[in-house]
Parts: C-alpha cells; sequence; structure tokens
C-alpha cells in the first residue's frame, strides 16, 4: 500500500509518499480502507520535530474515515463506514496518511446511515470532538451562557462557533485580521474581536460581567489576557497552542489567575484511552446535524493523496480558513 513517512524531521518536503506493506489486524485492531483524512496541526507539529525525537519511519496522521476490510472479531462487517481519531494513532502507531491504516477496535465508530460525503465526514473526528470534550466535559457549558473563541479562524476555532451555536450559546470569537471577520460571522459568531494580544477591555464592553467560558487555542502568548476576560467562577480551556511553545514566563498564581475562575488542558490525545471512550462520544449526533446543515460545515478545501505537502504548506501559512480534508 501507499503512505507517507517520515524519517527525518522539517519541512512538509520530508513527507515521503512510499510503498509500504500492508498492515495486518491483531485480535483486538480493525483494518480500514481509508477514505479521507483531515489535516490537523498535530501532524505538522510531529513533522517539524516540534513533539521531540521520533521513531522513525513514522507515518503521521490523527484521524480517519473509511470502511472496515477486515475485524477479526466479527463485531463490524466488511464494508461498514466508520470513522477513528486519535487512539495512539501517530505517537503509539502508525496514522492515517495511507491507504490502509490498523486501529483499535474500541477506538471505531460505526456511521451506516450518515449521508454524508467522505470528504464532509472528514471534517468531523478531530476537531469536533476536541471541542465536544473540551466545552462538555471540562467547561460544563450551559445553553444561554457566553463563550469566547480565542483563535477563532483556525479550523478547531471554527469547529467551535458552530458546535457552540448549536448548543445555544453566545459566541465571541477572534482573529488577528479584519479580513477573517467575515468568517467568523459566517460560522455564527454573535461578535467579532481583532486580536491586538490585549482583548480583555474590549471583550468586557460586550460582557461586562465576563464571559462564561473561554477556549484558548493560540495557547501562551494570550493566556493570561484571556483569563481576564473571565467572570468570577468562569472557566478557560486550553485546545491549541498556535502561539508557539506551551510555556509561560513567571506565571503567577495569585496575579495571574483570577479569583474563582478555572483553567484546564484538555487534549484530543484522551480520546481512545479508558477516560474518554470514542463510543462516549457524540459523533454520530455531529454527523446528522452537520447533514441537516444544523451545524454549517467548516470544510474549505480537498486535496488528493499526492498534495499532501501542499495541504500542509497552506495549513501553515494560516490561511485555510476551515478544515483541510484529503481524499483517496
Amino acid at each position: 500500500m501507499k503512505a507517507y513517512v517520515i524519517e527525518q524531521t522539517g519541512g512538509p518536503e520530508v513527507l515521503q509518499l512510499r510503498d509500504i506493506p500492508s498492515p495486518a489486524p491483531t485480535a483486538d485492531e480493525v483494518l480500514i480502507r481509508v477514505r479521507a483524512f483531515g489535516l490537523n496541526r498535530a501532524e505538522t507539529y510531529l513533522r517539524a520535530g516540534k513533539m521531540g525525537a521520533i521513531s522513525a519511519p513514522r507515518v503521521p496522521g490523527i484521524e480517519a474515515v473509511g470502511e472496515v476490510i477486515q475485524d477479526p472479531s466479527g463485531q463490524l462487517r466488511t464494508g461498514q463506514r466508520v470513522v477513528t481519531a486519535m487512539g495512539g494513532m501517530q505517537f503509539t502507531r502508525n496514522g492515517s496518511y495511507a491507504e490502509q491504516v490498523t486501529v483499535l477496535r474500541n477506538n471505531v465508530i460505526a456511521l451506516d446511515d450518515t449521508s454524508l460525503s467522505w470528504e464532509q465526514l472528514a471534517t468531523l473526528p478531530e476537531a469536533y470532538l476536541t471541542v465536544w470534550g473540551a466545552l462538555d466535559k471540562s467547561l460544563g457549558i450551559q445553553k444561554g451562557q457566553t463563550l469566547l473563541v480565542r483563535g477563532g479562524t483556525s479550523s478547531v476555532g471554527l469547529a467551535a462557533i458552530t458546535y457552540a451555536k448549536a448548543r445555544g450559546l453566545k459566541v465571541i470569537a477572534t482573529t488577528r485580521n479584519p479580513e477573517n471577520s467575515q468568517r467568523l460571522y459566517q460560522a455564527g459568531a454573535d461578535a467579532v474581536v481583532v486580536d491586538n494580544g490585549d482583548i480583555a477591555p474590549r471583550i468586557r464592553e460586550i460582557a461586562p460581567d465576563g464571559v462564561d467560558a473561554a477556549l484558548e487555542i493560540v495557547g501562551a502568548p494570550t493566556l493570561r489576557d484571556t483569563l481576564k476576560t473571565l467572570r468570577p467562577f468562569g472557566a478557560v480551556s486550553v485546545i491549541g497552542l498556535l502561539g508557539g511553545a506551551p510555556t509561560l514566563e513567571q506565571f503567577h498564581l495569585m496575579q495571574d489567575l483570577p479569583a474563582g475562575v478555572r483553567l484546564n488542558f484538555f487534549p484530543s490525545g484522551l480520546f481512545g484511552t479508558p477516560a474518554l471512550p470514542l463510543q462516549d462520544t457524540p459523533l454520530p449526533w455531529l454527523a446528522k446535524e452537520l447533514a441537516a446543515k444544523r451545524i454549517p460545515s467548516i470544510h474549505t478545501r480537498t486535496f488528493a493523496f499526492d498534495e499532501v505537502r501542499e495541504a500542509h504548506r497552506l495549513m501553515e501559512s494560516d490561511r485555510a480558513l476551515g478544515k483541510l480534508v484529503v481524499v483517496l
């Protein structure tokens, strides 16, 4: 089978399309024919060496949609449409940048009745599950609350806006580029703030008592300012690191962390672990909402399998303004 292999870290050029042996599933695995996969920053970080040393060769990719080729247990039938995400892909096992992938059976969800195309289905797993996990599991959002999405034009930011609106929240979203404001309004944002690094005063004009919850997607460079936007007993969840290294110099617990405000980090790596099995997520509901157009699509561009390097370049340029998908 053909797969992208990383043998050394670097730019998009280190993604090498190779012929490698097809994987064989063990008793607790499923072999999937990959029909499409979404692209994620985690894959560019792995490729660039930002996640530390890797054992080479490595096939990247943390999500996929496709059809079952083989399930040794017989629980899933051949040809069944399935979705998978995380569960160690690209980290402890080969990932989804391949024609076929083996994944743990308990990290697979069957979606037999969906009318979505492969490329639309591929927009869902990583982005929307991360948002659902942060908002529902970590922050415990409630209908009518106000949410700040800092880093709104990223794929996960756009997913956050559309999901939050479907859940009945008021959404304030940020962008560094005023020209991208319309994209955020199209996704459903109630208010858009141009991010100059010091947005807390502007947020307080929109929500004088502070926002109920915030998703920090930029990361360390803006976290202190994001914390200033929260109401007492509000909460912020860090779900992205678009701004660079995940370290904050001289963070002062009493001065930088407002009284009563909760701060947590929600990594998508939790999916597929005993703490958060993929079967416990609302992927089937998300697919139905997207198919019914109650959640707007965040898909912006589709690439062929031999265009993955080009897709990485676009993603790293910060000009994608939505989810990039590769179709095989």
